[in-house]
């Protein structure tokens, strides 16, 4: 017998799940830009509402927001191509966020859709994820759920063809259009790049600070390090950079954070 202290744990069905959503992932034809995006006046305004109204709006949920608006403008990346070819381009805007929550005291990060954030104010999009946050366990499987996650890989691996075969069933399922974080979990600037079985994902890396010419004076900004992925099989690069422009416009101009926008629901 080994006196070693290793420890051999199982691993758990939901991470069969993660493992089999990253290998459909990787044969996607994804195309990763990376991003610097200056949140000064975001972050500025989030302090002054928070000042105000003693409650921070969640920088996830202006992030949605802006993300739904720039959508509305280039909506050819709110789309995919079934199994005929054909391309469904949906108007709803639903995201897939992946909220912080803490769980048996851990912290982790947890998907949850927010329907329709295109027709909603950041406000509404704000209290949705926070409610999601505090759920009582959010990484509770259904039944139904815990059985399909014990089934043969190759088995399980056909859900996530969906967007392939059935694109309304898949949005019904995990929305049209996912946000992700790595920021959350640390602090400084970054990138990150991860596949994605989405058309459209934006991972939000790090915040950092570095000097910058801002009306001809150089002043200390607030950079936001963003990766855009998209499925160059669906969107073309010149789409795809029209539809990245219009995003860093909203999120620089602190789109959704405006006094007047904030009791909208």
């Amino acid at each position: 017998m080994s006196d070693r202290t290793d420890r051999i744990e199982p691993r758990s069905a939901r991470r069969r799940g993660t493992v089999d959503y990253m290998r459909a992932a990787g044969r996607r034809s994804n195309v990763h830009g990376l991003v610097e995006v200056d949140v000064t006046e975001a972050r500025r305004r989030i302090e002054a509402i928070e000042a105000e109204t003693g409650t921070a709006p969640s920088f996830t949920a202006f992030l949605v927001c802006c993300l739904a608006r720039a959508i509305e403008d280039h909506p050819g990346v709110n789309a995919y191509r079934d199994w005929r070819g054909r391309v469904h381009v949906f108007r709803a805007v639903d995201v897939n966020v992946l909220v912080e929550t803490t769980v048996d005291g851990e912290r982790m990060g947890v998907p949850h859709v927010v329907r329709r954030a295109n027709e909603r104010s950041l406000r509404s999009i704000h209290d949705e994820i926070r409610a999601a946050q505090d759920a009582e366990d959010p990484t509770a499987l259904s039944r139904w759920a815990e059985l399909g996650l014990r089934l043969p890989g190759f088995v399980r691996r056909l859900v996530w063809r969906l967007p392939q075969w059935l694109p309304e069933r898949w949005t019904d399922v995990a929305g049209t259009v996912a946000v992700t974080s790595v920021g959350m979990f640390g602090a400084g600037g970054g990138w990150a790049i991860s596949p994605t079985n989405y058309t459209l994902q934006l991972t939000v890396g790090g915040i950092g600070e570095r000097p910058a010419f801002v009306d001809g004076t150089l002043a200390e900004r607030e950079i936001l390090n963003l990766t855009v992925t998209v499925d160059h099989d669906i969107v073309d690069g010149g789409a795809a950079a029209r539809f990245v422009n219009r995003l860093c416009e909203l999120i620089e101009d602190a789109h959704g954070l405006e006094p007047q926008a904030d009791g909208h629901s």
